[in-house]
């Protein structure tokens, strides 16, 4: 699949947007992609979702949240109800569309970790659908302050639901303490700009100004695995990404990943991916009877 980004304008006097399309069965074969933010809600259809290197089947009711510049689309089967449209409410958002000062507030420490997992995709299930399309519906017929009151309540729902869970490669946990924050974020902007080489524990470790005893065991209480596991869960993301876009094979995928031979990158890819490159790479190649359903035209 090939790529597409796009941008949206927000009209003067609104600080987001939303609105409901009807979609008709048609071919697609490109991922899309833009800098705003996204909740969609997609009914009576089943098929199969593309979030960023996550792919997986869905059926009925669809409610995810989308980070800046995630790839994603969704591969149109069949309608539920063939009397009733396939429909999504779609909305397009910055984090800060009321301030970078509400981030900022004690209030907010969920949302805050929400807006970080959107980078990944986040996917909400249960009652969180029903509650969530209740808001949304009444958002399509507001205007002003009712509507900003209501895009907030929605925020709130989808920050303190049960029923989520992460999509696509996982990359950061949210860091409360500013100071470990600054470590952490100095290890991944090292580790970002250096995977495709041998990264060094001791190198690492020096970074953080820690014994490379004491990284691993901060490492790993911060983001819940080791620093081994994070390097190769970068490089397999990156491998993905490439094979995704359809430049690269397989071979040049795993050495343009960090990897210099193909086995080790199998079966690494194996373990994080949970299947080969070669079958992780079918599914990105759309059959022309296959039917996409793609939330932003």
């Amino acid at each position: 699949m090939q790529y597409i980004y796009e941008n949206f304008t927000f009209p003067p006097d609104q600080s987001f947007t939303i609105r409901r399309d009807i979609y008709e069965p048609k071919m697609y074969t490109s991922l899309k992609s833009h800098i705003n933010f996204e909740i969609a809600l997609i009914e009576n259809c089943v098929g199969k979702r593309f979030i960023g290197d996550n792919i997986e089947d869905f059926e009925g009711a669809e409610l995810v949240l989308l980070g800046s510049y995630l790839p994603h689309c969704w591969q149109f089967y069949k309608v539920i109800e063939p009397t009733s449209p396939t429909t999504c409410i779609v909305i397009h958002f910055f984090p800060d569309f009321l301030g970078k000062q509400l981030l900022e507030r004690p209030e907010a420490k969920h949302l805050h970790k929400l807006f970080n997992d959107a980078a990944k995709g986040v996917h909400f299930s249960g009652a969180t659908i029903t509650q969530a399309k209740i808001l949304m519906e009444q958002m399509l017929c507001e205007n002003g302050l009712s509507k900003a009151a209501l895009m907030l309540r929605l925020l709130d729902l989808l920050s303190s639901s049960a029923s989520s869970k992460v999509l696509s490669s996982p990359f950061f946990n949210i860091i409360e303490n500013s100071a470990e924050a600054q470590k952490i974020d100095k290890v991944f902007d090292y580790i970002f700009e250096n995977f495709r080489k041998e990264i060094a524990l001791t190198d690492v470790a020096n970074i953080a100004h820690m014994s490379p005893a004491a990284f691993c065991r901060f490492f790993k209480s911060k983001t819940n695995r080791t620093l081994i596991d994070f390097v190769n869960e970068v490089r397999i993301g990156h491998a993905a990404k490439l094979l995704i876009e359809g430049k690269h094979n397989i071979t040049e995928a795993c050495f343009n990943s960090g990897y210099n031979n193909l086995s080790n990158f199998n079966k690494h890819f194996r373990n994080i991916k949970g299947m080969s490159p070669r079958d992780f790479l079918k599914q990105y190649n759309t059959d022309p009877q296959d039917l996409l359903l793609e939330t932003t035209e």
